[in-house]
C-alpha cells in the first residue's frame, strides 16, 4: 500500500481521471504502462529496481542506491553505500561498507572494504581488507589501511594485565601491511654486512615534534630525518607513491648498529686475549725473577760461607 499511496504523491492534479486499476500497480515501469497518454508528459517518476533494505536471494544484502547493481548469481554479498559493489557478478562473500567501495569488484571474493571508496580499484583478487584505502587490481590476501601521506595507528586491544607478544608488522611506501620474513629460505645473495654497516656512524639523531595535525598532543620524538638519512645510505630509507621520502627503516639501521656492535665485541675480546696473554708472560716474568734471585741469594750464601777465617799476626818484637 505504501507504494500505492507514493505514486499517487507523483501524479498531477489530473490523477483523479487515473482508474483503480493503476493504483495498484506494484512498481512504476508497470505503472507507466497502465497510465493515460498524457502521464508521459509528466516528470518522470524513479524506478525501483531492487527491494529496500535487502531481502535479496542467495544470502545478500544492499542498501543505497545501485549498491548490487550488477548482481546475477553471487552469494552472502553486503553493500552498503552509493552504488558499493556495483560491479560485482559472481564474486561471494564480499562485504563493501560506503560509496563506490569494492566497485569494480567483479569475481573477487571474501573482500572486505571499509570507508569512501574502499578497495575501489579491486577487481578479481580475492581474500583482501581495505580500510581507507583504494587496493590494487588483482591482489589478493593483502591488508591495506589508510592513504599514502597519512599516519596510521593500529591498536591491538588485549586482555588487561596480559604480556602480548608476536612478530611486529610493517606498512610499506604503498601501503601495504606485512610482516618482513627472516627465514632463508626466502632470501638470496646472503652475504657478510662486513663494512656496509659503517654508515650509521654518519647518522645524526634528533629530537623533534610531529605538527599538530599529526600528534595534536605534542608528545617529544626521538628518531632521523629521511632525507639527511638518504644522503647517507638511500637503501636505509622508504619513498611515498610519489618517490620521496617517506620514512627511515628503522629495523635496517638496528641491523647495522647490531653489526657494528659486534665488530666492537670482536675488538675488545681480541684486547682481552692479548691482555691475558701479556698478563701470563708477566707472570712467568714474575716466577723467573723470583727464581733468579732465590739462585742469587743461596750464591751468595755459598760464597759467605767459602771465605778463608781471619788470620792473627804475633809480632815478636
Amino acid at each position: 500500500m505504501s507504494q500505492q499511496i507514493q505514486l499517487t504523491k507523483r501524479i498531477p492534479s489530473a490523477s483523479t481521471s487515473i482508474s483503480l486499476s493503476f493504483l495498484r500497480c506494484r512498481f512504476v515501469f508497470v505503472a507507466l504502462t497502465c497510465a493515460p497518454a498524457w502521464l508521459a508528459l509528466s516528470p518522470p517518476a524513479r524506478a525501483v529496481y531492487l527491494p529496500p533494505d535487502g531481502g535479496y536471494p542467495d544470502l545478500n544484502t544492499a542498501d543505497g542506491d545501485r549498491a548490487l547493481f550488477s548482481l546475477t548469481t553471487s552469494l552472502a554479498n553486503t553493500a552498503i553505500g552509493y552504488q558499493a559493489l556495483f560491479s560485482n557478478t559472481t564474486g561471494g562473500f564480499n562485504t563493501a561498507n560506503g560509496g563506490t567501495a569494492l566497485y569494480h569488484n567483479t569475481t573477487g571474493s571474501n573482500n572486505i572494504a571499509l570507508g569512501d571508496s574502499a578497495g575501489l580499484n579491486l577487481t578479481t583478487g580475492s581474500n583482501n581488507i581495505d580500510i581507507g584505502h583504494f587496493g590494487h587490481a588483482g591482489e589478493s590476501n593483502t591488508i591495506r589501511i589508510g592513504t599514502s601521506g597519512t599516519q596510521t595507528q593500529t591498536f591491538i586491544a588485549g586482555i588487561s594485565g596480559a604480556a602480548i607478544s608476536g612478530t611486529i608488522v610493517v606498512v610499506n611506501g604503498n601501503g601495504k601491511l606485512g610482516v618482513a620474513t627472516s627465514s632463508e629460505r626466502f632470501k638470496e645473495t646472503i652475504k657478510r654486512m662486513d663494512k656496509a654497516s659503517r654508515a650509521i656512524h654518519a647518522l645524526k639523531p634528533v629530537t623533534f615534534y610531529y605538527k599538530k595535525e599529526l600528534d595534536p598532543d605534542g608528545v617529544p620524538q626521538f628518531g632521523l630525518v629521511a632525507e639527511e638519512v638518504e644522503k647517507v645510505n638511500p637503501a636505509l630509507i622508504t619513498r611515498d607513491a610519489d618517490g620521496k621520502p617517506y620514512t627511515v627503516r628503522y629495523e635496517a639501521v638496528n641491523a647495522m648498529l647490531l653489526n657494528e656492535f659486534l665488530k666492537e665485541h670482536r675488538k675488545v675480546q681480541e684486547l682481552e686475549a692479548t691482555v691475558a696473554q701479556q698478563q701470563k708472560g708477566m707472570e712467568v716474568l714474575a716466577a723467573q725473577l723470583k727464581e733468579q734471585a732465590a739462585q742469587i741469594q743461596k750464591v751468595s750464601a755459598q760464597l759467605e760461607v767459602s771465605k778463608p777465617a781471619p788470620q792473627i799476626v804475633v809480632n815478636d818484637r
